[in-house]
């Protein structure tokens, strides 16, 4: 494994059920400090970092859809907890003295600052780490989108998908003990076998743009830094 880091600006994707730990609801302070110190640890070596995170542990917009609710006033719920949830890691990155800026699709002044690919590049350029916050500011569209968007905006070299297992499987591991795990996937293969790892527009913006998508457990200490520089455990898609 080499010191030296694989990508010098990447974007993390965590979901907003990694934020929760063990709870059922809401914010673990702990997980999100633990979060904050991986990406830190990019930081040290130099790398830039851009950071999306859902809202599932706080609202998802079609739990509304699926009860006969406005499916639009749903995702604008989901896009509001991805903010409380951005508020809540740049909290734990500050407190490690990690310059950090939250960047919102939706207009809050008060709150924070609103998202433009002109800010993100300037916040970058100074080191700091910049989260952004309520999606892609439409409905219809995933953290997920959100992150493959943001990723192509801010010229990001690779998304690394955070998630509750180490890579891509065949199926849920935790729900099929004869999962079988990936090593490498082309983006269209992900797209052809159907993999749930990223929904399909978010893949497919990958694929476009030619960003590989690195996809490692979000639970292990030291994991991003650990993948960052070559070692660790994790499924990458890449077309090269």
């Amino acid at each position: 494994m080499s010191a030296e880091p694989l990508f010098k600006r990447v974007l993390l994707k965590a979901s907003g059920e990694a934020l929760m730990g063990n709870q059922g609801f809401g914010i673990d302070v702990a997980v999100a400090d633990r979060i904050a110190s991986d990406i830190a640890e990019a930081r040290a070596m130099g790398v830039e970092v851009g950071v999306v995170v859902g809202g599932g542990n706080i609202f998802r917009g079609v739990a509304v859809a699926s009860k006969g609710g406005d499916r639009v006033t749903g995702d604008h719920m989901g896009m509001l907890a991805t903010v409380i949830n951005a508020l809540a890691l740049a909290t734990s990155l500050r407190k490690l003295d990690i310059d950090t800026v939250v960047l919102s699709a939706i207009a809050m002044p008060e709150i924070c600052e609103s998202f433009s690919q002109r800010a993100t590049l300037y916040h970058l350029s100074l080191g700091r780490v910049v989260i952004f916050a309520g999606g892609t500011g439409n409905p219809f569209f995933t953290t997920d989108s959100a992150a493959a968007l943001r990723a192509a905006e801010m010229g990001a070299e690779a998304i690394f998908k955070g998630t509750q297992v180490d890579g891509i499987y065949t199926a849920d591991p935790k729900k099929d003990l004869n999962a079988t795990r990936f090593d490498r996937l082309t983006h269209s293969e992900v797209l052809e076998k159907g993999l749930a790892v990223m929904d399909v527009a978010a893949v497919a913006l990958a694929r476009e743009n030619s960003i590989p998508i690195i996809v490692f457990s979000i639970h292990e200490k030291g994991g991003f830094a650990e993948i960052l520089t070559g070692g660790g455990r994790a499924t990458i898609v890449t077309d090269n």
